[in-house]
């Protein structure tokens, strides 16, 4: 039902690991783009067994199909659950020039099994829930509420706690366990619900591993799962000091779906507006930029900025090439905008932009020499699929 905006561009034969969390689309993405490659799923457990036992059995398999389907990528899905494969992968890259896409939920594994990675053979891809520009009639209140995975999405309302509570305990949990990344499963589930609590607030570990009981090499090791698994993002402060005393070492982390992380949060959205939504909405705005940039290939940083008085900014792009604050407001007002304005004073080629549910783009001038571009998100986002924000 979604065009995905994901394109894959590489030379003739150049492979890829495609790594995205579960059910994002991946496999239905690339079952669609290619019907007629040579495709293995080690979600399925038959093959899982057959080639977990016997990783030479997919070389001799390739090696012995027609021509024809190896014009095409040989896919193979959930790749880090034998991780062996990859020897055999790298040698048919290497003596027979066979195209690979790679695909999977987690690096992990692959890393610390201490597996062959193909030694850059491969060219890293990202995919990730659902965007606004992939989605026909978006709306927001559904995507604040629901969230980006494709089925959650769609689901009917009424239906949308039993889809969180099912993709919790099977794949947060179960997955993880089955992986073998946590001993602890009581400590992380906890865990993952104080993560949500504080998602995209500043992260204070020892507090966090009193409120789960666990330790605070504990804390900083669950969220570098989250990471590896592709599960969330941590957005560092903007550290280049001008004036202000900064912080400058305390980072912040966004799980990647909004939905997921209300349902951990034990929080609903119930309209657009309040505390609960706002902080929705900066999150959502926020996977759209992490989304952007990984889906279009762009080399900047994502980062945020606050002093130590308080002035703050959600999002930093590049050095400072553009600030942008993300209010839920109807109509945002200059004292709103204090944070933006003290950054942008001390970083004057800086753009400014306020991602709000205005009505309509208005120019707040400041001064002489700031303004501020007061965008509501629907002409945000369009600007920013575009390279209009951010090129």
């Amino acid at each position: 039902m979604f065009k995905r905006l994901l394109e894959i561009k590489t030379p003739p034969k150049q492979s890829i690991f495609l790594w995205g969390a579960r059910q994002t689309g991946k496999t239905s993405y690339l079952k669609l783009k290619y019907k007629d490659s040579l495709f293995y799923n080690l979600l399925d457990t038959r093959e899982f067994i057959r080639l977990n036992q016997a990783p030479y059995l997919i070389r001799e398999e390739i090696l012995a199909a027609s021509k024809e389907p190896l014009k095409l990528p040989v896919i193979i899905d959930e790749i880090q659950k034998v991780p062996m494969l990859l020897n055999e992968v790298h040698l048919l890259i290497e003596e027979h020039g066979i195209q690979f896409i790679l695909c999977g939920s987690s690096a992990r594994k692959l890393k610390s099994a201490s597996v062959n990675l193909l030694g850059g053979r491969a060219w890293p891809f990202s995919f990730y829930p659902l965007v606004y520009p992939e989605i026909p009639d978006f709306d927001l209140y559904r995507a604040l509420s629901q969230g980006l995975i494709p089925r959650h999405y769609l689901s009917d309302p009424a239906d949308i706690r039993d889809y969180f509570n099912a993709y919790v305990s099977v794949y947060l949990i179960d997955e993880i366990k089955n992986e073998g990344l946590v001993r602890n499963l009581v400590g992380f589930a906890a865990f993952l619900e104080v993560a949500a609590i504080n998602n995209g607030e500043m992260l204070n570990f020892t507090n966090m591993a009193r409120d789960c009981g666990v330790s605070r090499q504990s804390i900083q090791g669950y969220y570098q799962i989250l990471v590896d698994t592709l599960l969330g993002y941590f957005v560092m402060p903007y550290s280049h000091k001008v004036k202000r005393d900064l912080i400058e070492s305390t980072p912040k982390f966004y799980l990647f779906d909004v939905g997921i992380s209300n349902h951990l949060a034990h929080q609903a959205i119930i309209e657009l507006k309040g505390l609960a939504a706002g902080r929705a909405f900066e999150h959502y705005i926020f996977m759209e930029l992490v989304a952007y940039k990984g889906l279009m290939r762009k080399d900047f940083n994502i980062s945020y900025w606050r002093t130590k008085l308080g002035l703050e900014v959600d999002f930093i792009l590049g050095k400072a090439l553009v600030a942008i604050e993300v209010k839920i407001s109807m109509q945002v007002h200059q004292e709103d905008l204090k944070g933006l304005i003290a950054f942008c004073e001390e970083h004057e080629k800086a753009k400014a932009y306020v991602v709000s549910q205005d009505q309509r783009p208005r120019d707040l001038r400041v001064n002489e020499q700031l303004t501020i571009h007061i965008l509501p998100w629907e002409i945000f986002l369009k600007k920013l699929w575009v390279g209009e924000i951010i090129n």
